[in-house]
Order: C-alpha cells, then sequence, then structure tokens
C-alpha cells in the first residue's frame, strides 16, 4: 500500500490554525503556546530549507516532544464543569483534535525525513564502537600472481623497460 504523499505546508498549516483555535478561550498555560509555537517555527524552517535533514528531524522530536506536554497540561487544566462556554469547549476541542492528530503529523514527517536521506537508525552523535570488519583487508595473506614479484620498472619478459620518475 502507498503512502500518500502529504505536504509540509500543510502539516504546518494544519497546526498553526489548531494552535490559534485552541487559544482564544484562555484554557490552557502560556508554556503551551510557547511550545507549539516554537515546534511550528521549526516546522517553518524545515519548509525553507528543503534539503536540510536537520530541520525535518528537530521538527519530528518538536512533535513528538509536544504530545507529551499536551497531554500533561490537559491532565493539570483542563476543567470540565456543565457551565463552561461555547468557546471553551470549542477551544478545548481544537486542541484535543490537535493532540490527536500529531501522532499521524509525525508518521509523515517521519517519511519525509527518510525522503530527504535521513537514516532509519537515529544518530544523536553519540560515538560508538562497531564491530563490522567487513570492510577491513587481512594484512596477513598476500595475494601474489607468480613465483617472484616483478618490480614496477621492469618488463614482463625479463627486459628492463623504461624508468618513470
Amino acid at each position: 500500500m502507498e503512502i500518500p504523499a502529504i505536504s509540509l505546508k500543510a502539516i504546518v498549516l494544519v497546526h498553526w490554525i489548531l494552535t490559534v483555535w485552541a487559544c482564544l478561550f484562555p484554557l490552557l498555560p502560556t508554556s503551551y503556546v510557547l511550545g507549539n509555537v516554537s515546534v511550528l517555527a521549526v516546522g517553518v524552517w524545515a519548509i525553507a530549507q528543503r534539503d536540510s535533514i536537520d530541520a525535518v528531524l528537530l521538527f519530528l522530536i518538536g512533535l513528538a516532544v509536544t504530545i507529551l506536554t499536551d497531554i500533561v497540561h490537559f491532565g493539570l487544566y483542563y476543567v470540565a464543569t456543565a457551565n463552561l462556554p461555547d468557546l471553551f469547549r470549542f477551544s478545548a476541542g481544537m486542541a484535543i483534535l490537535s493532540l490527536v492528530l500529531k501522532p499521524f503529523s509525525c508518521f509523515f514527517i517521519y517519511q519525509m525525513y527518510r525522503e530527504r536521506g535521513g537514516e532509519y537508525n537515529i544518530n544523536f552523535g553519540i560515538p560508538t564502537i562497531a564491530r563490522n570488519r567487513d570492510a577491513y583487508q587481512s594484512i596477513d595473506h598476500q595475494d601474489q600472481s607468480g613465483s617472484s614479484a616483478s618490480t614496477p620498472g621492469q618488463a614482463e619478459e625479463g627486459k628492463n623497460g623504461p624508468r618513470s620518475y
């Protein structure tokens, strides 16, 4: 099954609109706004630099972190009572919709990360020791094609050829 290509611009635009609508009512603290808007700013950077793997990776990590912080914000600040205005319900619904869409956005952004040349295993710059020795050549067994090795200045028939300096 082919994964549909969704534009990075569309993902940033949808999350920006949902964040703005979530902030219409003072339901969530300023840290919610700052966290989501700063991640969307990294998304704009990823749009501006089409070849940057780092921008897409930071946008992906930022969205993954805001999933966790949004859950914490909802758990601490969401108050459900019957006497709240419609604007509260609309803002809460848009914030929850943004949270529900973020895992799907992370999936599509990860696909973009791979398309831009990112690796499957994400490397955070921590040095590791690799045990793969397939690229090394052994110096114990030298391959000789005759009984005596000829020097580069000698011809194969035993005559001295011109020397190249």
